[in-house]
């Protein structure tokens, strides 16, 4: 694991990650229950996080105000915030509050992801070596295990406050290793040169597109499996989990196929690897075979975030390294916003069947239309496809 690795600088955002992989696969595993709780249904529940998650979106502009009053504190700071304002999701009883807490949630979460890209995008620079695929795979193993561990701690009869307060205890303790010193390059912005704006969207767009089909398997593969397919709670939380682990095996692998294959190339096979899967989770007959498409799914997806992601932190000029990511990062956090509204709209009126494969839709027309667009740009701005 990266964190254990002697790369100076790494070990912060790197626990950063796997912060936020706890935390949202203890929420993602809990879904049913938590929509039970605040008694909303698909079309509700959809709408909730529609609004909810423009914290996201506020975030891209509170990072960088964020990022340089706490200094080398803001990785430690911003994880442990997100463990603890996660305790207060457990407690909403009606979907108005649940709406409030989730506004925080989701800005916090968005500061926390965009310096803990910084900072490993920072690394990757100083030690010019690839490790985004790396940090990105300890976000998908500890989510694939909390996913699990909560599942069978719904099972015991624990509920989301015991759960939510486990995780949050776990994050406190990991954040007094996050400490992470960093240079801005503030002091060389003026001679740098102009962000390529055009570079920036259209890998903003690859990135969105990899957060939605995330999203569209943390929210609802839990609710495919109990609800349509019969499954228990277990069976449920394997969802999720399934996604997080082959996640986290997909990243170590592709971090050994960047050496034989250009990234654009492997976002391109990505893309269509996961449109297989959610597929095979559509037409899934019963809960096994809908996990075995999460997991294509995840072998899949696990490579667009981080390798768009890369691209951009390579192909910018270092003092504009927060700025484009936080811009990227505000373009991709449409994902939250539209993406659980859509999957929600769609289940209602179809089936969440019909919703998984809208997901491959879109990722098919990734690979198509927006690949190409990507590879273009980075040629244009001398870039590495």
């Amino acid at each position: 694991m990266p964190f254990l690795t002697p790369i100076p600088g790494l070990r912060a955002p790197a626990l950063a990650f796997v912060a936020q992989g706890m935390v949202w696969a203890a929420f993602a595993a809990q879904v049913p229950v938590i929509k039970a709780q605040i008694g909303a249904s698909d079309a509700q529940i959809g709408t909730v996080f529609l609004i909810a998650s423009l914290g996201a979106i506020a975030s891209v502009w509170i990072a960088p105000v964020a990022d340089r009053l706490l200094g080398a504190r803001s990785v430690a700071v911003t994880s442990a915030l997100l463990g603890l304002i996660f305790i207060a999701l457990s407690l909403s009883p009606n979907i108005l509050t649940f709406v409030v807490v989730f506004l925080v949630v989701s800005a916090i979460s968005g500061v926390s992801d965009i310096v803990m890209n910084a900072r490993t995008s920072e690394v990757e620079s100083a030690q010019n070596r690839s490790l985004m695929n790396l940090n990105h795979a300890a976000f998908s193993f500890a989510y694939a295990g909390t996913a699990l561990m909560t599942g069978f701690a719904r099972e015991a009869g624990f509920g989301p406050l015991a759960i939510f307060a486990v995780v949050a205890a776990i994050i406190l303790a990991m954040s007094v290793f996050m400490h992470a010193p960093h240079g801005a390059h503030e002091e060389n912005a003026h001679d740098s040169p102009a962000l390529p704006m055009g570079l920036v969207w259209v890998g903003g767009f690859v990135v969105m597109a990899g957060f939605f089909t995330e999203v569209a398997v943390e929210g609802w593969s839990a609710l495919h499996i109990e609800r349509e397919l019969g499954g228990d709670a277990t069976a449920g939380a394997l969802g999720p989990a399934i996604l997080g682990l082959t996640m986290g095996f997909g990243r170590l692998v592709g971090q050994v196929l960047t050496r034989y294959f250009t990234d654009t190339a492997l976002i391109a096979g990505a893309c269509l690897t996961s449109a297989l899967g959610a597929v095979m989770a559509a037409l899934a007959g019963s809960p096994a075979m809908a996990q075995a498409g999460f997991g294509v799914m995840g072998l899949g997806v696990s490579l667009v975030v981080p390798l768009a992601m890369g691209i951009i932190g390579r192909s910018v000029a270092p003092s504009q390294r927060v700025a484009a990511l936080s811009r990227a990062s505000a373009i991709s956090y449409a994902a939250f916003v539209v993406g659980p509204f859509t999957m929600g709209a769609v289940a209602e009126a179809v089936s969440l069947a019909a919703s998984f494969v809208m997901v491959a839709a879109i990722l098919v027309a990734v690979t198509v239309g927006l690949i190409p667009i990507l590879t273009r740009r980075l040629r244009a701005v001398g870039g590495e496809l």
